[in-house]
């Protein structure tokens, strides 16, 4: 029988190799994808149905060393910030501006430092642009919650 491929939902590194939590970071989201991997294979000869809906299952990690566009910043503070647009994500872990943008004050400043120096761009950043969540930092409770879609608490 022939099925059409789901497309993976992507997640995307924001990467730097000569940071030590970045590389933290990006074993913890391959170990979290080879796991993912290794239970939709289980999922698919037997059902878990209640352990199905608790994990996001297989996803497409994206790791890279560029920077985001400016499209993608406007993104991402969206997703740590909820009082920069988005409305209120009780389940999202908020964060300074700063913390994603060095010495930035709020988002309209964010992306003029940015602008300015593509190296004010804090690294590591984890994000999920299906369902709008971004986690700064080696964070590893926040980004096992982000790429298991458990809620958090």
């Amino acid at each position: 029988m022939f099925r059409f491929s789901k497309t993976l939902d992507p997640i995307t590194l924001f990467h730097s190799p000569s940071v030590p939590n970045s590389t933290r970071v990006l074993t913890i989201l391959k170990q979290a994808s080879s796991a993912a991997a290794e239970t939709a294979t289980e999922d698919q000869a037997s059902d878990h149905s209640s352990h199905a809906k608790q994990q996001r299952g297989e996803f497409e990690l994206e790791v890279t060393t560029n920077e985001p566009t400016t499209d993608q910043l406007r993104n991402i503070i969206d997703y740590i910030n909820p009082t920069s647009g988005v409305g209120g994500q009780g389940d999202k872990a908020t964060y300074a501006i700063s913390d994603l943008i060095k010495g930035a004050r709020d988002a309209e400043d964010a992306l003029k430092k940015f602008k300015e120096d593509k190296s004010s761009f804090v690294r590591p950043v984890t994000v999920d642009w299906v369902n709008g969540r971004a986690v700064i930092g080696d964070h590893e409770s926040e980004i096992l919650k982000m790429v298991r879609q458990l809620p958090s608490h």
